[in-house]
């Protein structure tokens, strides 16, 4: 056979160039309902250097053409050049420039179509849908760097000297087949001319099944996807997206590199020495080799699958509430005007939000709230960064409904991670540092933290975490970044996410006798980072459990009848006006500062024993959180300014979430064993029960903590009135006194002898505690009948 008869001729693809030219016609002659080429105007747009994609809505392309839409579904991956082709020929028959069109010939355009009716979970793509257009959703869980991919290499020849031009290139590095000069036979010496070939923007993203779509028991699948042009560095793991695209297959790197070496090495050790060629020498030599490839998914459209006005997500940016009301349809804005001028909009939400559980309005309260959330400041000058998320953990007994609160917010916030502290590690929660399968670089792993950015992290069995893993999450929780120093990468994440974490009590009980420290398995430093804490008690109450009973069995008759319960605000309307509430800034009114300080003092005070024991709940942080919780509020109500109201409604809420459910009872008998203490009043002691009184039964000189507050807070304003009066004359209360004044004023209480001895008792025992213990009251003068002053550092409860 001669040189001449061995030429292979081009083949065209005929239906290519007929689909080239349908799509020229849809893109020029289309219009929409104002009489506008849509298309054909964004097509001119192309011109610009920074764009390069045209979106095209495939319900117009129906409209225009049944078959071509028939076409493009069925064959997108064969047909997908020709379109751009055709794109590309437009822009460059728009451009006058000659430059612009020189430089247009080598500028790679790409098409996108979105508005796919029918999606697919990943574990419906198959070998069946290989090449056609699909759509599919999930959640991207890890991102690769953006690099240059080559579009069309220019190759020149190492041995003429002849330059092969638009050698078309498919991820892979592709040389041409042969010389383009007849006269030359070479077929593998090419040298790359990077100045004459075309580069386009190329990232690699994995997405993952959304836990609404995994089945029971199974692992989630994922998927590696390509993107281009544009769409690259456009979402960010935790997002979840909808893709639009076709399934391709690619060759499987990671197991071409060797293999059948694992195989041949366990036959060689195992069996000892064999002869050769005797039995399985390893997979290489089965031709598995050429064999080995995977499904990759190549996307031509992403967007955001949750909630957005006019079809952006403004989860990532920083947007005025006045912007974003512009972009708004009129419909989204009477919507938000009406539910902005509720006066009732807290419980309304509520009540929409959580239509399934009764009862617990100051925890609903706290997580609506949470959803909010704070103002974020920085600083400037010292880069000093001040998070706005907002941190809550409940904590009580089983089945008081601490799972169902954190698989609510999970499916309603769109940004939501839902996971358990036994079953999770540390990098699981923060980030890990992996090995990519194919280029053998360290990459980023985002952990649930990660994943929950600009969203919430549901943390459920907060208490069985180990202690190891509770502390990296210290720094995501205060500081909300994540700082990582492995395998050679040096990277602060960011981790700007709200944790609602539920935890059980020591126990599996809350102990009502012991205070909420000595109840939960966690660290100072982790109880002090979340701003609310709320505890569930499982109380036998008649009236609540005939009502929970109600709305366990409403519910079951609901979702027996496949019916929902009507409420006032649908999710989607919450979604959106939690979002546009976010919008809002609000700052601090001038009056407000005194009412921050005197609040955070009192909640102080009321949070330590005496004056001079130290606060374990309320810390700075919780003034942080004061603000927050405050800021919260100002945004629930669509408000630019805190005020003093809001101030007084976070600082109930606080002081609901931290105050102790009920405080050990006091026992008066043996509160005074000390032996010095029983040394020094013995003569004092002797003195005063000069009368022989009889003695009282132990039993009754236990008293509940409740009872001793009021008691004591009853003594102490007391001497201070008298002090009030006196001035600078004011020598103090003498002990027999205060006793006979107390007396007094619970005398229409006493109906015998035996109760006026009991509480005569009871008082001296309290006194002697106050002086001793609490050290709330000082003697001026030691001896019989003692003189009494009250701490002029002590703050009663009440006072402002």
């Amino acid at each position: 056979m001669d040189g001449g008869s061995s030429t292979v001729q081009r083949v065209e693809d005929v239906d290519g160039i007929r689909m080239q030219a349908e799509f020229t016609r849809f893109i020029k002659e289309f219009k929409n309902d104002a009489g506008e080429t849509v298309y054909l105007t964004e097509a001119i747009e192309l011109v610009q250097p920074e764009r390069n994609t045209l979106h095209v809505d495939m319900e117009h392309v129906n409209s225009h053409s049944a078959s071509l839409a028939s076409s493009i579904q069925l064959q997108f991956y064969r047909m997908y050049p020709f379109m751009c082709e055709a794109l590309q020929l437009i822009v460059i028959e728009s451009c006058e420039d000659a430059s612009d069109k020189l430089r247009l010939h080598k500028k790679p355009v790409f098409v996108g179509f979105f508005n796919i009716l029918q999606r697919h979970k990943l574990r419906e793509l198959t070998s069946a849908k290989i090449g056609s257009l699909v759509r599919i959703a999930g959640q991207i869980v890890r991102t690769h760097s953006v690099h240059p991919e080559i579009a069309l290499g220019t190759f020149t020849c190492a041995d003429c000297g002849v330059v092969t031009k638009n050698v078309e290139q498919e991820f892979k590095y592709t040389q041409p087949t042969k010389c383009s000069n007849a006269q030359c036979a070479n077929r593998t010496r090419f040298d790359l001319n990077i100045d004459e070939s075309s580069f386009v923007d190329f990232q690699k993203i994995r997405i993952q099944e959304t836990q609404a779509e995994l089945p029971r028991g199974a692992i989630p699948r994922c998927f590696d996807v390509v993107v281009r042009g544009e769409m690259v560095e456009g979402v960010q793991p935790g997002d979840r997206c909808d893709l639009v695209g076709s399934l391709i297959v690619i060759p499987d790197v990671a197991q071409l590199a060797t293999p059948g070496v694992r195989a041949e090495s366990n036959n060689k050790t195992g069996r000892g020495n064999q002869e050769a060629g005797a039995g399985l020498t390893g997979l290489k030599s089965l031709g598995v080799r050429d064999l080995n490839h995977r499904l990759a998914f190549l996307a031509c459209h992403i967007s955001s699958s949750t909630a957005t006005f006019g079809g952006k997500d403004f989860s990532h940016e920083d947007i005025s509430h006045i912007d974003l009301w512009k972009q708004m349809t009129t419909d989204e804005q009477k919507i938000l005007k009406e539910m902005s001028e509720d006066k009732e909009i807290a419980r309304n939400l509520i009540d929409s939000l959580f239509p399934n559980i009764f009862g617990n309005e100051e925890i609903k309260l706290g997580i609506l709230l949470m959803l909010f959330g704070g103002v974020a400041k920085r600083s400037e000058s010292e880069g000093t960064t001040l998070r706005g998320d907002i941190n809550v953990c409940l904590v009580g007994d089983p089945s008081t409904s601490k799972s169902q609160f954190l698989k609510t917010v999970e499916e309603f916030c769109p940004r939501a991670i839902y996971t358990s502290g036994k079953a999770s590690s540390a990098a699981g929660l923060t980030a890990a540092v992996v090995k990519d399968e194919e280029s053998f670089e360290f990459v980023i792993e985002a952990g649930a933290l990660m994943l929950a950015d600009n969203g919430v992290c549901c943390i459920d069995e907060f208490d069985k975490m180990a202690v190891h893993d509770q502390v990296a999450i210290h720094e995501a929780m205060e500081q909300q970044t994540i700082s990582i120093t492995k395998a050679g990468v040096k990277a602060t994440l960011n981790a700007r996410a709200s944790i609602l974490a539920a935890a059980n009590p020591i126990g599996g009980r809350y102990d009502r006798s012991r205070p909420l420290r000595q109840n939960v398995a966690m660290t100072a430093p982790i109880m002090s980072r979340f701003d609310l804490f709320f505890v569930l008690i499982d109380e036998c109450n008649e009236g609540v459990d005939y009502s929970i009973a109600s709305r366990i069995l409403e519910n079951h008759r609901t979702l027996a009848s496949h019916t929902t319960k009507a409420t006032k605000y649908t999710k989607d309307d919450i979604q959106k006006y939690i979002m546009f509430a976010k919008c809002f800034k609000p700052k601090m009114a001038p009056d407000t500062g005194d009412a921050f300080k005197s609040a955070y003092v009192k909640m102080r005070m009321n949070d330590s024993a005496n004056a001079f024991s130290s606060s374990w709940r309320i810390t700075v942080r919780q003034l942080e959180s004061l603000i927050r919780l405050s800021e919260a509020l100002a945004r629930l109500h669509c408000s630019s300014h805190v005020t003093v109201a809001h101030i007084t409604q976070a600082t109930k809420l606080l002081s609901k979430s931290v105050v102790r459910v009920e405080q050990a009872d006091i026992d008066l008998d043996d509160s005074f064993d000390n032996d010095e203490v029983v040394e020094e009043n013995k003569e004092n002691e002797e003195n005063m029960e000069t009368d022989q009184d009889p003695k009282v039964d132990p039993s009754k000189l236990r008293i509940k903590y409740d009872l001793y507050k009021k008691l004591s807070e009853m003594l102490i304003r007391h001497c201070r009135a008298d002090e009030d009066k006196l001035g600078d004359d004011y020598n103090g209360v003498a002990q027999s006194s205060l006793v006979s004044w107390y007396l007094e004023m619970i005398e229409s209480e006493l109906d015998s002898e035996e109760d006026y001895h009991t509480q005569k008792s009871i008082c001296e025992r309290v006194i002697k505690r106050l002086i001793h213990e609490d050290k709330i009251l000082i003697e001026l003068e030691t001896g019989a009948d003692p003189s009494l002053v009250v701490h002029p550092n002590y703050v009663i409860g009440d006072e402002e």
